[in-house]
């Protein structure tokens, strides 16, 4: 009795490793609907989103709303993006945008007396524990500073002086000119040396 030839068994196509594709791969595959892609690039850009929302918006719930926001609309947008290699640039950018649209309707809450936000990442909060009770005291002062400011200045200001972002960066995340960037962060600075006596002034 003859038997048919056994075929070899078909193996499934072996997904590359993640470390091995860079962004711009990673955005080319999630375009031509590769959720494996997707899921990639939200896990390897997520947290520092999410550490920069956060502490941009002293609330750790609203840094995570701003980050789940941030990947739809980038997700829905990436066609948009033009270098896929400055993908992390661009969706700061877009959680930059939405941060400014949680700090001005906080703004707007106080200005109600309706806010009811925990602050529950304030420069004094997220500071080391071996922070000597002084310093905590200055970036509580920094704190308060920082929450009158509009916006615009704040999170300009923060991107420079807490995140390190370089110039550059910053007027891109703010999507604003050198200049205008430059502004802000001085009359911010010009704020923190009034009342907070810490403080460096760094270029």
């Amino acid at each position: 009795m003859a038997f048919p030839s056994k075929q070899p068994a078909l193996l499934p196509t072996a997904l590359p490793t993640v470390d091995a594709l860079d962004d711009a791969e990673l955005v080319a595959r999630a375009l031509g609907g590769d959720r494996w892609s997707r899921d990639v690039l939200y896990r390897r850009h997520a947290r520092y989103l999410l550490a920069v929302s956060t502490r941009l918006l002293s609330d750790r719930s609203e840094g995570e709303e701003v980050v789940q926001d941030t990947f739809v609309v980038g997700f829905e947008q990436l066609g948009r993006l033009r270098d896929r290699a400055a993908l992390r640039s661009w969706l700061t950018r877009i959680a930059v945008n939405l941060v400014r649209r949680h700090l001005r309707r906080g703004r707007l809450l106080r200005v109600l007396g309706l806010d009811r936000s925990p602050d529950d990442a304030t420069l004094a909060v997220l500071a080391a524990p071996t922070l000597r009770p002084d310093d905590r005291a200055e970036l509580a002062l920094a704190d308060r500073v920082l929450r009158r400011m509009p916006a615009d200045l704040r999170i300009a200001w923060m991107l420079r002086r807490v995140e390190g972002l370089a110039m550059a960066e910053v007027a891109s995340a703010c999507a604003c000119s050198l200049a205008t960037a430059k502004r802000r962060i001085a009359a911010v600075d010009a704020e923190m040396d009034r009342h907070v006596s810490f403080r460096e002034g760094t270029a």
